[in-house]
C-alpha cells in the first residue's frame, strides 16, 4: 500500500460525524434510546421515567396563508402529552429568541382543533442547542425558564418552557459530571477518542456513540452530513460576503454623493444592493440543489414570502440565472426586506 492510500484509509477510518451539524444530531434523535437519555437529562429524571416518545412531523400546520411556515429540527411526543422540540443551531441568529418563541407558541395552537377545548393543551417545551454565545454576559452554559411572577419566581404556569444549551460555554470537564453536562459535552466532542471515553460513563451516551460510528461508516448518510456541512460553511460565507459587499457598496455611494446626507443614503442603498446581490446568488445555488423557497427561507432564516419572491423570478431566468437582471427585476416588483 503506497503512504498516500495509507494515509486516506487512517483518515476514512478516523472520520466520525460531530453531533453540532443539525444532519447528524436529527439522525441521533431517530434512536429511541438516545431520545430517551437526552430528554430525561434535559427534565432531570431517570431515564426509566421517559417510557416513551414518538417523533412527530417537523412542519407545523399553517392557519392562514399569510402565516409563517414553522419548521423543527427534531419534535418529539412524549407518553404524558407533552411535546418537546430539540433545535441544534450553529449559526448566530440575532432573532433566535423570537423564533423560539414562535415555534413553541405554534406548537401550543397546534394542538388545538375545532370544537377542543382548553383543556386539551399539553406543555411545551423548546430546547435550544447552541454552538455560539447567545447571553454574552452570562458565563452560565444551561438555562431554562418557563412563565413566573416577577416577585416571588412563582411558576404560574409550565406549559411554555424554553432550555437553552451555550456549547461554547462549557466549563472545563471534571470529575463525576452527570446530567445535562454530559450530553453537552459529548455533543461538542470532535474525534473518536473524545466519543469513546465519554461512552463509559453511561448506557444512553454509549448508544448514542455506537449511532456515530454506524453513520459516520454509511457511505450514503456520510455524503448527506457532508452536503448538510457544505452548506453551513455556504452560509457563513453569504453571511460574510453580504455585509462585506454592502459596507463597499456604501462607502462607494456615500463618497460619489459628497454630502453628509448623501452618504448617509448611498451607505444605505450600497449595504441593500450588496444584500440582494449576496442573497440571490445563495437562493439560486439551492434552487440548483432542489430546495424548495420553504427550505431555503428556513435555512436563511429569511421572510419565506421574499425567497419564494426571488424564487420565482430566478427560475424565469433559468438556466443561466443572470443575476443582475434578477435584482433588477426585484427592484422594480417590490422592496425586498434586507435583515
Amino acid at each position: 500500500m503506497t503512504e498516500e492510500k495509507k494515509q486516506l484509509t487512517e483518515n476514512q477510518d478516523s472520520f466520525i460525524m460531530h453531533p453540532t451539524v443539525d444532519f447528524c444530531f436529527k439522525e441521533l434523535m431517530e434512536n429511541a434510546k438516545v431520545r430517551q437519555g437526552l430528554i430525561a437529562a434535559i427534565l432531570k429524571k431517570d431515564p426509566e421515567e421517559i417510557q416513551k416518545t414518538k417523533l412527530m412531523p417537523t412542519i407545523l400546520r399553517k392557519e392562514y396563508p399569510e402565516d409563517k411556515y414553522g419548521i423543527l429540527d427534531v419534535r418529539v411526543l412524549l407518553k404524558n402529552g407533552e411535546q418537546m422540540d430539540l433545535e441544534m443551531q450553529v449559526v448566530p441568529f440575532e432573532f433566535w429568541f423570537q423564533r423560539s418563541f414562535y415555534y413553541l407558541s405554534k406548537m401550543v395552537t397546534d394542538q388545538m382543533k375545532t370544537g377542543d377545548t382548553y383543556d386539551r393543551i399539553k406543555p411545551c417545551i423548546h430546547v435550544g442547542i447552541l454552538d455560539f454565545n447567545f447571553f454574552e454576559n452570562d458565563t452560565r452554559c444551561y438555562h431554562a425558564g418557563m412563565f413566573c411572577d416577577k416577585e416571588t419566581g412563582e411558576v404560574l404556569t409550565d406549559l411554555l418552557q424554553i432550555h437553552i444549551l451555550e456549547l461554547k460555554k462549557l466549563p472545563p470537564e471534571s470529575q463525576n459530571e452527570t446530567g445535562i453536562i454530559q450530553w453537552m459535552r459529548f455533543m461538542s466532542g470532535k474525534n473518536r477518542k473524545d466519543f469513546a471515553k465519554m461512552a463509559e460513563q453511561n448506557e444512553y451516551i454509549k448508544e448514542a456513540y455506537e449511532c456515530l460510528e454506524k453513520m459516520s461508516a454509511d457511505e450514503r448518510k456520510r455524503r448527506e452530513y457532508e452536503e448538510r456541512q457544505k452548506i453551513l460553511w455556504d452560509h457563513n460565507s453569504f453571511m460574510k460576503s453580504a455585509k462585506i459587499i454592502g459596507m463597499r457598496e456604501g462607502r462607494e455611494e456615500g463618497r460619489e454623493e459628497g454630502r453628509e446626507e448623501g452618504r448617509k443614503e448611498g451607505r444605505k442603498e450600497g449595504r441593500k444592493e450588496g444584500y440582494r446581490e449576496a442573497l440571490v446568488s445563495i437562493v439560486i445555488k439551492k434552487l440548483q440543489k432542489g430546495m424548495s423557497a420553504e427550505e431555503i427561507a428556513d435555512f436563511l432564516e429569511e421572510d419565506v414570502l421574499t425567497i419564494q419572491r426571488i424564487y420565482d423570478i430566478a427560475n424565469t431566468y433559468a438556466p443561466e440565472y443572470d443575476i443582475e437582471k434578477i435584482v433588477q427585476k426585484l427592484g422594480n416588483t417590490s422592496g425586498m426586506k434586507q435583515k
